[in-house]
Protein backbone atom coordinates (compact mmCIF):
# COMPACT_ATOMS: atom_id res chain seq x y z
CA UNK A 1 0.00 0.00 0.00
CA UNK A 2 2.81 2.41 0.87
CA UNK A 3 4.45 1.84 -2.54
CA UNK A 4 1.13 2.42 -4.33
CA UNK A 5 0.57 5.65 -2.41
CA UNK A 6 4.08 6.89 -3.21
CA UNK A 7 3.59 6.17 -6.92
CA UNK A 8 0.24 7.96 -6.88
CA UNK A 9 1.77 10.99 -5.20
CA UNK A 10 4.58 10.99 -7.76
CA UNK A 11 2.11 10.96 -10.66
CA UNK A 12 0.15 13.80 -9.06
CA UNK A 13 3.35 15.82 -8.73
CA UNK A 14 4.19 15.24 -12.39
CA UNK A 15 0.68 16.19 -13.47
CA UNK A 16 0.91 19.42 -11.50
CA UNK A 17 4.23 20.26 -13.14
CA UNK A 18 2.84 19.58 -16.59
CA UNK A 19 -0.47 21.41 -16.35
CA UNK A 20 0.63 24.66 -14.72
CA UNK A 21 0.11 26.96 -17.65
CA UNK A 22 0.14 25.83 -21.29
CA UNK A 23 1.08 28.98 -23.20
CA UNK A 24 3.50 28.26 -26.02
CA UNK A 25 7.16 29.19 -25.76
CA UNK A 26 8.93 31.57 -28.13
CA UNK A 27 11.82 29.39 -29.28
CA UNK A 28 15.32 30.58 -30.21
CA UNK A 29 16.03 28.10 -33.00
CA UNK A 30 19.27 29.76 -34.14
CA UNK A 31 22.17 27.52 -32.97
CA UNK A 32 24.39 30.61 -32.76
CA UNK A 33 22.36 32.43 -30.17
CA UNK A 34 21.28 34.33 -28.27
CA UNK A 35 24.59 33.91 -26.46
CA UNK A 36 25.92 35.54 -23.29
CA UNK A 37 29.27 35.27 -21.57
CA UNK A 38 31.20 36.73 -18.66
CA UNK A 39 34.76 36.32 -17.39
CA UNK A 40 35.24 36.58 -13.64
CA UNK A 41 37.28 33.44 -12.90
CA UNK A 42 39.78 33.47 -10.07
CA UNK A 43 42.42 30.91 -9.08
CA UNK A 44 41.53 27.50 -7.67
CA UNK A 45 44.16 25.85 -5.49
CA UNK A 46 42.11 22.72 -4.75
CA UNK A 47 43.49 19.75 -6.74
CA UNK A 48 40.12 17.97 -6.92
CA UNK A 49 37.70 18.64 -9.75
CA UNK A 50 34.40 19.67 -8.15
CA UNK A 51 31.27 19.63 -10.30
CA UNK A 52 27.83 20.95 -9.33
CA UNK A 53 24.55 20.84 -11.22
CA UNK A 54 21.54 22.85 -10.08
CA UNK A 55 18.17 23.60 -11.66
CA UNK A 56 17.21 26.97 -10.16
CA UNK A 57 13.50 27.12 -10.96
CA UNK A 58 12.90 29.98 -13.42
CA UNK A 59 15.88 31.88 -11.90
CA UNK A 60 13.56 33.21 -9.20
CA UNK A 61 15.69 32.77 -6.07
CA UNK A 62 19.16 33.84 -7.15
CA UNK A 63 20.07 35.42 -3.81
CA UNK A 64 19.18 32.19 -2.00
CA UNK A 65 21.19 30.18 -4.53
CA UNK A 66 24.26 32.41 -4.10
CA UNK A 67 24.02 32.12 -0.33
CA UNK A 68 23.78 28.34 -0.65
CA UNK A 69 26.90 28.17 -2.85
CA UNK A 70 28.83 30.41 -0.48
CA UNK A 71 27.89 28.73 2.79
CA UNK A 72 27.34 25.02 2.17
CA UNK A 73 30.66 23.19 2.40
CA UNK A 74 29.79 20.68 -0.34
CA UNK A 75 29.13 23.50 -2.83
CA UNK A 76 32.00 25.84 -2.00
CA UNK A 77 34.80 26.44 -4.54
CA UNK A 78 33.31 24.50 -7.47
CA UNK A 79 35.35 24.12 -10.66
CA UNK A 80 32.36 23.57 -12.95
CA UNK A 81 28.70 24.47 -12.41
CA UNK A 82 25.91 23.40 -14.76
CA UNK A 83 22.80 25.57 -14.29
CA UNK A 84 19.34 25.07 -15.78
CA UNK A 85 16.16 27.17 -16.09
CA UNK A 86 18.29 30.29 -16.14
CA UNK A 87 18.06 33.81 -17.49
CA UNK A 88 21.20 35.82 -18.16
CA UNK A 89 20.83 38.18 -15.21
CA UNK A 90 20.75 35.23 -12.81
CA UNK A 91 23.74 33.52 -14.42
CA UNK A 92 25.78 36.73 -14.38
CA UNK A 93 25.05 37.41 -10.71
CA UNK A 94 26.05 33.91 -9.65
CA UNK A 95 29.23 33.98 -11.74
CA UNK A 96 30.29 37.35 -10.29
CA UNK A 97 29.55 36.25 -6.73
CA UNK A 98 31.55 33.02 -7.07
CA UNK A 99 34.37 34.41 -9.23
CA UNK A 100 33.71 32.20 -12.25
CA UNK A 101 33.53 32.65 -16.00
CA UNK A 102 30.41 31.57 -17.85
CA UNK A 103 28.67 30.96 -21.14
CA UNK A 104 24.89 30.94 -21.36
CA UNK A 105 22.45 30.14 -24.17
CA UNK A 106 18.69 30.47 -23.68
CA UNK A 107 16.62 28.01 -25.71
CA UNK A 108 13.40 30.04 -25.56
CA UNK A 109 11.39 32.80 -23.99
CA UNK A 110 9.33 30.85 -21.47
CA UNK A 111 5.87 32.25 -20.69
CA UNK A 112 5.76 30.77 -17.20
CA UNK A 113 9.19 32.17 -16.38
CA UNK A 114 8.25 35.50 -18.02
CA UNK A 115 11.72 35.57 -19.52
CA UNK A 116 14.53 33.65 -21.15
CA UNK A 117 14.94 30.00 -20.21
CA UNK A 118 18.14 28.05 -20.81
CA UNK A 119 21.35 26.46 -19.58
CA UNK A 120 24.72 27.81 -18.49
CA UNK A 121 28.22 26.51 -17.82
CA UNK A 122 30.29 28.29 -15.15
CA UNK A 123 33.97 27.45 -14.71
CA UNK A 124 36.84 28.35 -12.40
CA UNK A 125 39.15 28.42 -15.39
CA UNK A 126 39.21 29.31 -19.08
CA UNK A 127 36.46 28.83 -21.66
CA UNK A 128 38.20 28.24 -25.01
CA UNK A 129 35.11 27.53 -27.09
CA UNK A 130 31.40 26.84 -26.76
CA UNK A 131 28.28 25.98 -28.71
CA UNK A 132 24.55 25.52 -28.38
CA UNK A 133 23.22 22.05 -29.25
CA UNK A 134 19.57 22.03 -30.33
CA UNK A 135 17.77 18.89 -29.15
CA UNK A 136 15.04 17.05 -31.09
CA UNK A 137 11.36 16.75 -30.14
CA UNK A 138 9.86 20.02 -28.84
CA UNK A 139 7.23 19.52 -26.14
CA UNK A 140 3.78 18.49 -27.32
CA UNK A 141 1.88 21.15 -25.38
CA UNK A 142 4.17 24.14 -24.94
CA UNK A 143 6.27 23.38 -28.06
CA UNK A 144 9.35 24.36 -26.07
CA UNK A 145 12.65 23.76 -27.84
CA UNK A 146 15.32 22.29 -25.57
CA UNK A 147 19.05 22.72 -25.95
CA UNK A 148 22.29 21.66 -24.29
CA UNK A 149 25.16 24.08 -23.75
CA UNK A 150 28.69 22.81 -24.41
CA UNK A 151 31.91 24.55 -23.35
CA UNK A 152 35.50 23.52 -24.09
CA UNK A 153 37.36 24.54 -20.95
CA UNK A 154 40.66 24.36 -19.13
CA UNK A 155 40.21 23.69 -15.41
CA UNK A 156 43.05 22.82 -13.01
CA UNK A 157 45.29 22.36 -16.05
CA UNK A 158 42.87 19.79 -17.52
CA UNK A 159 41.33 20.36 -20.94
CA UNK A 160 37.81 18.95 -21.21
CA UNK A 161 34.34 19.58 -22.54
CA UNK A 162 31.43 20.24 -20.20
CA UNK A 163 27.72 20.10 -21.05
CA UNK A 164 24.82 21.65 -19.16
CA UNK A 165 21.69 19.68 -20.02
CA UNK A 166 17.94 20.05 -19.50
CA UNK A 167 15.86 17.39 -21.24
CA UNK A 168 12.09 17.67 -21.72
CA UNK A 169 9.63 16.44 -19.07
CA UNK A 170 7.78 13.09 -19.20
CA UNK A 171 4.43 14.81 -19.83
CA UNK A 172 5.75 16.76 -22.82
CA UNK A 173 7.55 13.96 -24.68
CA UNK A 174 7.83 10.17 -24.50
CA UNK A 175 10.67 8.18 -22.98
CA UNK A 176 11.74 7.27 -26.52
CA UNK A 177 11.91 10.95 -27.49
CA UNK A 178 13.92 11.71 -24.37
CA UNK A 179 16.29 8.91 -25.35
CA UNK A 180 16.74 10.68 -28.68
CA UNK A 181 17.61 13.90 -26.86
CA UNK A 182 20.23 12.08 -24.78
CA UNK A 183 21.61 10.42 -27.93
CA UNK A 184 22.00 13.83 -29.58
CA UNK A 185 24.27 14.87 -26.71
CA UNK A 186 26.22 11.59 -26.86
CA UNK A 187 26.74 12.00 -30.61
CA UNK A 188 27.92 15.59 -30.20
CA UNK A 189 30.31 14.56 -27.42
CA UNK A 190 31.71 11.72 -29.56
CA UNK A 191 33.26 14.33 -31.85
CA UNK A 192 35.34 15.71 -28.97
CA UNK A 193 38.60 13.77 -28.48
CA UNK A 194 39.21 14.63 -24.82
CA UNK A 195 37.42 14.06 -21.50
CA UNK A 196 33.75 15.00 -21.28
CA UNK A 197 31.46 15.91 -18.39
CA UNK A 198 27.69 15.95 -18.87
CA UNK A 199 25.62 17.36 -16.01
CA UNK A 200 22.11 18.63 -15.57
CA UNK A 201 18.40 17.92 -15.20
CA UNK A 202 17.58 14.91 -17.39
CA UNK A 203 13.92 14.53 -16.33
CA UNK A 204 14.75 10.83 -16.34
CA UNK A 205 16.95 8.32 -14.60
CA UNK A 206 17.18 4.84 -16.12
CA UNK A 207 16.64 5.87 -19.74
CA UNK A 208 19.49 8.36 -19.78
CA UNK A 209 21.63 6.13 -17.59
CA UNK A 210 21.39 3.42 -20.24
CA UNK A 211 22.18 5.83 -23.10
CA UNK A 212 25.26 7.33 -21.48
CA UNK A 213 26.42 3.99 -20.11
CA UNK A 214 26.44 2.43 -23.59
CA UNK A 215 28.47 5.41 -24.82
CA UNK A 216 31.21 4.73 -22.28
CA UNK A 217 30.26 7.31 -19.66
CA UNK A 218 30.63 6.70 -15.95
CA UNK A 219 27.42 7.49 -14.06
CA UNK A 220 29.00 9.30 -11.13
CA UNK A 221 25.77 10.16 -9.28
CA UNK A 222 23.89 6.93 -9.94
CA UNK A 223 23.16 6.22 -6.27
CA UNK A 224 23.12 9.79 -4.96
CA UNK A 225 19.37 9.86 -4.29
CA UNK A 226 16.24 11.85 -5.12
CA UNK A 227 16.65 15.38 -6.41
CA UNK A 228 13.06 16.58 -6.95
CA UNK A 229 9.96 15.21 -5.24
CA UNK A 230 10.14 11.41 -5.61
CA UNK A 231 12.53 11.42 -8.55
CA UNK A 232 16.28 11.25 -9.15
CA UNK A 233 16.52 13.37 -12.29
CA UNK A 234 19.67 15.49 -11.80
CA UNK A 235 22.94 13.73 -12.59
CA UNK A 236 26.60 13.89 -13.55
CA UNK A 237 28.18 11.65 -16.20
CA UNK A 238 31.91 11.53 -17.01
CA UNK A 239 33.90 10.06 -19.90
CA UNK A 240 37.65 9.82 -20.40
CA UNK A 241 38.87 11.30 -17.11
CA UNK A 242 41.61 9.16 -15.52
CA UNK A 243 40.82 9.11 -11.80
CA UNK A 244 43.11 8.46 -8.86
CA UNK A 245 40.25 7.35 -6.62
CA UNK A 246 36.53 6.61 -6.70
CA UNK A 247 34.46 9.80 -7.13
CA UNK A 248 32.75 11.41 -4.17
CA UNK A 249 29.22 12.64 -4.73
CA UNK A 250 26.15 13.82 -2.91
CA UNK A 251 22.97 15.87 -2.80
CA UNK A 252 22.40 18.99 -0.69
CA UNK A 253 19.15 18.18 1.11
CA UNK A 254 18.58 21.72 2.39
CA UNK A 255 18.63 23.93 -0.69
CA UNK A 256 17.89 27.15 1.22
CA UNK A 257 14.56 27.50 -0.61
CA UNK A 258 16.36 28.29 -3.86
CA UNK A 259 14.45 25.86 -6.09
CA UNK A 260 12.19 22.82 -6.34
CA UNK A 261 15.34 20.83 -7.23
CA UNK A 262 18.21 19.91 -4.95
CA UNK A 263 21.77 20.68 -6.05
CA UNK A 264 23.95 17.69 -6.89
CA UNK A 265 27.73 17.68 -6.51
CA UNK A 266 30.56 15.36 -7.50
CA UNK A 267 34.26 15.50 -6.68
CA UNK A 268 36.84 13.83 -8.91
CA UNK A 269 40.55 13.51 -8.16
CA UNK A 270 42.12 13.15 -11.60
CA UNK A 271 45.54 11.82 -12.58
CA UNK A 272 46.45 15.25 -13.95
CA UNK A 273 45.57 17.12 -10.77
CA UNK A 274 48.32 19.05 -9.07
CA UNK A 275 50.00 17.46 -6.05
CA UNK A 276 47.72 17.59 -3.03
CA UNK A 277 44.76 15.88 -1.47
CA UNK A 278 41.04 16.08 -2.02
CA UNK A 279 38.84 18.08 0.30
CA UNK A 280 38.09 16.04 3.46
Amino acid sequence: MELICRRALGLLALASLATTGCSKALNYADPLGPRYEGRFAGIDADPALRIVTFNIKYSREIDRAIELFQKHHDLQNPDIIALQEMNNAGVDRIARALGMSYVYYPSAFHPQASGDFGNAILVKGTIEGDHKLLLPHPGRFRHLLRCAVAADVVVDGQKLRAYSVHLETPFQISASDRRDQALAIVEDAARYPGPVIVAGDFNSRNVVGEVFGRAGFQWVTRDAGRTISFFAWDHVFVRGLPLKAAPRKGIVLNNNGASDHLPVWAELLTQTAAAGTARP
